[in-house]
């Protein structure tokens, strides 16, 4: 294991601890609110996303269709909530997959930092979205997810080749979009399967997708993810539901069941999230101004 790998793994633990004790720190000050708690359900929802998010599903627009399908969680909270409670299982995927898959750590390390500051300066401008902009974007969101499930579930997905890493004017390609694919993670569209086409585009093989995508994701939520908490723009009972059943759900998928036949799973996944974004975009229509202004009397 090469020097630069360790020394991201290392990074990787550092955060995790800084973030802990950032929420910890943070909730602890909203004296006059509840202490969030844990609930059955959404550590239930938890465990269930994050064992697919490990073979490769994705753990977003799940949960996003899970708290639609369920009124959980407010829409306009959903975002922060992704952000915050997904944070902690993905940072053990991201040390899973960093150490046993082999990418040029140049590669790595520069579309990871790409996405941690689109990430930053995404989640700025969510925040002070109105709540029926936040629906019509997650809404769009969960179309793209939809038209993606639907792409690898037809295998239209590029093939890929069998470079671990990329240089010159490709790699600031993908630096590129990695900065974009990190502002709209804050925006609730997973980062999985845009970038498991972009670097299969690119040349690289398919597998160097995951270390890349998981370590992006395990450096930019939880920088997002605090911000969300600083806001209050997220739910933290959910957050902290997906956060406990999240973490044994990547443990089982990754040195348990490791592989499943996972056609079907996905086909009722893009089922579950058309219904999802359905819904979301009525929401957005419903509280449109026109429609609030001929419901007045």
């Amino acid at each position: 294991m090469s020097t630069g790998v360790l020394a991201l793994l290392g990074s990787l633990v550092v955060l995790a601890v800084w973030f802990v004790v950032r929420w910890a720190r943070l909730e602890h000050r909203r004296a006059t609110l509840p202490r969030p708690r844990p609930n059955l359900v959404d550590s239930v929802i938890g465990f269930v996303t994050n064992f697919f998010d490990t073979l490769g599903i994705g753990s977003f627009a799940p949960t996003t269709a899970a708290f639609k399908l369920q009124r959980r969680v407010a829409d306009e909270q959903i975002p922060g909530t992704l952000n915050v409670g997904h944070a902690l299982p993905t940072f053990v995927e991201a040390m899973i997959f960093i150490a046993a898959v082999q990418v040029d750590v140049w590669t790595l390390t520069g579309m990871i930092a790409a996405a941690v500051l689109g990430a930053w300066m995404g989640v700025g401008v969510i925040t002070r979205l109105p709540r029926r902009s936040i629906q019509i974007g997650m809404g769009a969101a969960l179309l793209v997810a939809v038209m993606l499930f639907t792409a690898k579930n037809l295998d239209w997905m590029p093939g890929g080749g069998d470079a671990l890493g990329l240089q010159g004017p490709t790699l600031a390609f993908a630096i590129g979009v990695s900065f974009v694919l990190g502002g709209l993670m804050m925006l609730g569209i997973g980062m999985y399967a845009p970038c498991l086409i972009l670097v299969s585009l690119l040349g690289m093989n398919p597998l160097a997708a995951f270390p890349i995508m998981m370590g992006a994701c395990a450096f930019l939520m939880p920088v997002g993810g605090v911000r969300f908490v600083q806001s209050g723009h997220y739910n933290p009972g959910a957050a902290l539901s997906l956060a406990l059943g999240g973490i044994p759900g990547v443990l089982v998928g990754a040195f348990i069941v490791k592989s499943l036949p996972m056609v079907w799973i996905r086909w009722l996944v893009v089922v579950v999230v058309l219904y999802a974004a359905a819904q979301m975009l009525l929401s957005a229509y419903r509280e449109s101004p026109r429609r609030s202004m001929a419901a007045q009397p």
